[in-house]
């Protein structure tokens, strides 16, 4: 079995998520660039998501 790969996906709000990689993202979110499995996914949005304030409160 192999392992899911996922990708980084950021909205206009600049808040961060996990997509199945190859899937197109959900209305609102694109890719940031950034792919591999779950934990350096996750790993990627802890050291990139500092503010976690939406973008329009800040």
């Amino acid at each position: 079995m192999s392992e899911q790969l996922y990708q980084v996906v950021r909205n206009d709000e600049d808040q961060y998520s996990i997509w199945p990689a190859g899937e197109d993202p959900p209305a609102g979110w694109h890719p940031d660039g950034t792919a591999g499995d779950r934990q350096e996914c996750l790993d990627h949005i802890d050291a990139a998501w500092t503010d976690m304030r939406p973008r329009s409160a800040r």
